[in-house]
């Protein structure tokens, strides 16, 4: 098709078309950024934790009074936990995925106190049974020797404790030792004595996973640190994630007739698949927020388009009169809003993609987002391109049913 008529007629009408050029190319820009952003944020809401959620419940328990020796009690609740049925894995832990608190130890290479850390990464400090229970794997080395763990108790009050072992996640293992096997090396958390690597975990994610550190991983590791129940989460891992709630019961109940003697009070107790539905919350919220954007826009734009669609056929009805009386056909017609209506949301989009690579470069520097990936530039002008083809469908259908001999009355 010839565009010269439609470039004259559109510089006949050069605010109308200024206008919806303009919305298109906010809508463009917007919607480009939003559809990463919405992306982003469901990689992350769907990200695994390698853990299996669905069979792991929680719970937490407070004394009324103080307890010298926590140890027995944590030793005898394990045990009465382990007798519950359906129960397959039992252990303790300072912090668990998806919680509320997290512990974070610097690492050190060397055994000077006074120098700087390494690296930050999130300390779990559990009792026996935590990697079965944690459902995780090893990628190398082994777990901890019953030799090696120390009471939690012990650590606290000793200024050099003695911790001699501790395994690394394997992102963080490649961070501290890049290229290289980790088992074996030493690494300096606790005072001047080293801590040597045992083992290597495949994934292990910290209690905040959206806090990791970006392209290489999640820094998370392992002390053989055992907490008594008055600072640790008793994590139980069930055989049918289906009588979770049943067993979450029968371990309160467990717990509270465990103390004769004692008064304590279970003051949390969770399903781990609650945790992490709790804890990305906001995220899905922002999913919701962004996609509700994006719909209004498309839907505003489109009304635009429709609206300036009509506006121009019922402007142009002698031309369109004109043309069918010289011989064109419907499909003429209506061919020539759609490439008009093709060229403005070129130009639209054009725009757009540069502001959409504005935008990118503003939320990079503010908020330490990731770019914006070129393909999702394509993928917004193929977004606009169709609505735009859809929405002056009906004006231009409108257009090419004239009568040619009514439109030149008109």
């Amino acid at each position: 098709m010839d565009i010269l008529p439609i470039l004259s007629t559109l510089k006949r009408h050069k605010t109308a078309a200024g206008l919806i050029v303009l919305q298109i190319a906010l809508t463009c820009a917007i919607v480009c950024n939003a559809l990463f952003l919405i992306s982003e944020r469901v990689a992350t809401i769907n990200a695994p934790s390698h853990m299996p959620d669905d069979a792991l419940v929680v719970l937490s328990v407070s004394g009324m009074k103080r307890v010298e020796n926590p140890e027995p009690q944590t030793d005898a609740d394990l045990a009465a936990l382990r007798a519950i049925p359906g129960v397959v894995g039992v252990t303790i832990t300072n912090q668990i995925p998806f919680g509320e608190n997290s512990n974070n130890s610097g690492i050190r290479l060397t055994a000077d106190e006074n120098t700087r850390a390494v690296t930050q990464a999130s300390d779990y400090q559990p009792g026996p049974g935590w990697l079965q229970t944690f459902g995780l794997k090893l990628k190398e080395g082994r777990d901890f020797t019953a030799e090696e763990y120390v009471a939690a108790s012990i650590v606290d009050t000793q200024e050099d404790p003695n911790v001699p072992a501790v395994i690394l996640n394997a992102s963080l293992a490649e961070r501290l030792f890049p290229g290289q096997s980790a088992l074996g090396k030493q690494l300096y958390i606790y005072g001047k004595r080293p801590q040597r690597v045992v083992g290597v975990l495949e994934h292990l994610v910290p209690p905040s996973p959206k806090a990791g550190d970006g392209d290489a991983g999640p820094s998370a590791m392992v002390m053989p640190i055992r907490p008594s129940y008055r600072g640790g989460y008793f994590v139980l891992r069930v055989s049918d994630p289906a009588q979770r709630e049943n067993v979450l019961k029968a371990a309160v109940d467990a717990l509270d007739g465990n103390s004769p003697g004692v008064k304590r009070v279970v003051r949390y107790q969770k399903l781990v698949s609650d945790l992490r539905s709790d804890y990305y919350r906001q995220d899905r919220s922002m999913v919701w927020l962004l996609g509700g954007v994006c719909l209004g826009l498309l839907v505003v734009t489109a009304f635009g388009i429709v609206g300036l669609a009509s506006f121009w056929v019922q402007q142009r009805t002698r031309m369109i009169g004109t043309r069918r009386a010289l011989g064109a056909t419907r499909g003429q017609i209506l061919r020539y809003f759609q490439t008009e209506n093709f060229m403005l949301s070129t130009l639209g989009i054009a725009l757009g993609m540069a502001g959409a690579f504005g935008i990118s470069l503003l939320l990079m520097r503010e908020y330490e987002l990731p770019r914006l990936p070129v393909y999702y530039l394509p993928l917004g002008a193929l977004i606009l391109w169709s609505l735009g083809q859809i929405a002056v469908w009906a004006p231009a259908r409108r257009a090419a049913a004239l009568p040619p001999v009514a439109a030149l009355r008109s």
